[in-house]
């Protein structure tokens, strides 16, 4: 087997079969430490801090992972088989040109995730150290910078490592509520709303889906062969177990806590697990659960402003100077907004993430009805890098579907940012992202589906160096 640096040469190009390397576990441990993470933990407490009880918010952010997580690992599966980043795979559906319109977003999307945990995170490392949160917030920030770099297969050694201190502080935590609440008690009080049940599934929902643009990014170095089930599988799983249980701590920390948690979310966490040196190792497993997922979305940041440019510039290569400026723009961007952000944490992020939906439910839609139903995983990967080619600049009809797909979750969106006519109607009911997922669903395969002629009778690989 020929050895892999551990510095990854490779960006938004193809992974040819002789680099190819890693096992499907791997999928599993990066996703599982990427999710048992604060960020992950505020996002449950969000479903009770908003006005929900335990048991509903449980169930509702349980139905949520298994959606969301369902429509992350199918984006998951297409990395082995393809061997490309997520999103320049998306020129097939919008055209080498018109995949920078949901590429844009993606960057606004891994800005506001990074700029979110890394207030948190700066939190984490401002308490272990005895340090001011905005020092912490320049610390992580350096962290993430180095990680992103070294790119891949750093990027998964963090994954495992982040995921066993995960599990064992998690196990920590839990034991710890088990003694401070009674559970049971907090499980009685169940007052069911239809409004607060469906933001707890619209929460979970969209932390899962908003993986989908960069998810294919971590699985394209497997070997082709590797199985599409166990690659689904091995990543839906650890993102859907470690979500669900970080949520969960989430819900319970917000029930016992009550007004003492927004402001103080990483504080008041640690408090649960005691003080002294205890407190330092749960300050310490924080920020390093938070490098795992703030150097995807750094990595993934990269991979989506180099596709963009590639696809004007008709070329896949970036060197290494390229990416140095990329990451440090991305990562210096996203701690200024930390930094100007970092004490109106909470009641910006529930908006962000909510309104995250409207973007990338649509667009997980047309890139999976295409690749499962449309082409077959027929792509001709020379052609996504030429404007002439065979997907040309503009793919108008993905594009006018992704387009609608937005526009008419319009009426039905309840955030802060904006609240559509609907909202009323049903009852304070967010029911947008459900709307968002079918409807684009069955009219782009209404409206491509004579388009499976047209596709490749098979995948065209690039030829070999």
């Amino acid at each position: 087997m020929t050895s892999t640096p551990v510095i990854e040469r490779r960006s938004i190009d193809y992974i040819p079969p002789a680099e190819r390397h890693g096992r499907v576990y791997s999928q599993f441990t990066l996703w599982l430490g990427a999710n048992l993470q604060i960020t992950a933990i505020v996002t449950g407490a969000l479903a009770v801090v908003l006005g929900g009880d335990v048991f509903w918010s449980l169930i509702g952010l349980l139905l949520g992972q298994l959606i969301g997580g369902t429509v992350m690992a199918l984006h998951a599966a297409q990395g082995p088989r393809l061997g490309l980043p997520q999103m320049i795979s998306s020129r097939v559906q919008f055209g080498v040109y018109g995949a920078a319109i949901p590429m844009l977003l993606v960057c606004l999307m891994y800005l506001g995730f990074t700029a979110t945990g890394t207030v948190l995170s700066g939190q984490a490392i401002g308490q272990l150290l005895g340090v001011s949160d905005s020092l912490g917030i320049l610390i992580f920030a350096g962290v993430i910078v180095l990680a992103t770099l070294a790119g891949y297969r750093v990027i998964h050694w963090i994954g495992r490592v982040a995921s066993v201190l995960g599990i064992i502080a998690f196990v920590y935590l839990f034991s710890r509520i088990l003694m401070l609440a009674d559970i049971g008690q907090l499980l009685d009080n169940r007052h069911f709303r239809w409004a607060s049940f469906l933001l707890a599934v619209s929460l979970a929902a969209s932390w899962q889906i908003a993986f989908g643009p960069y998810v294919a990014d971590y699985s394209r170095y497997l070997p082709r062969s590797t199985s599409a089930l166990k690659t689904f599988f091995a990543a839906g799983l650890g993102s859907v177990i470690g979500a669900q249980a970080s949520m969960v701590l989430g819900v319970f920390a917000a029930a016992i806590a009550g007004s003492q948690f927004s402001g103080h979310e990483v504080a008041y966490i640690v408090g649960l697990g005691g003080a002294g040196g205890t407190a330092a190792l749960l300050y310490f497993a924080i920020a390093f659960g938070k490098v795992t997922i703030s150097t995807l979305n750094s990595y993934g940041s990269f991979m989506c402003i180099a596709t963009i440019i590639s696809g004007f510039r008709g070329s896949v290569q970036i060197s290494r100077g390229q990416r140095l400026l990329f990451v440090l723009g991305i990562v210096g961007a996203a701690t200024l907004v930390a930094l100007l952000g970092q004490h109106a944490f909470l009641t910006a992020f529930k908006s962000f993430i909510l309104f995250l939906l409207t973007f990338f439910v649509p667009w997980s839609a047309v890139n999976l009805v295409d690749y499962y139903f449309i082409t077959r995983e027929r792509y001709d990967i020379p052609a996504l890098a030429d404007p002439n080619g065979r997907y040309g600049r503009w793919n108008w009809p993905g594009i006018g579907v992704y387009s609608l797909g937005v526009l008419i979750q319009m009426p039905f969106i309840d955030t802060k940012l904006y609240t559509g006519p609907m909202v009323a109607h049903l009852g304070g009911v967010d029911v947008s992202w459900l709307i968002g997922l079918v409807v684009p669903s069955l009219l782009y395969y209404w409206i491509a589906r004579g388009k499976a002629r047209q596709a490749p009778a098979e995948l065209i690989e690039p030829p070999a160096h």
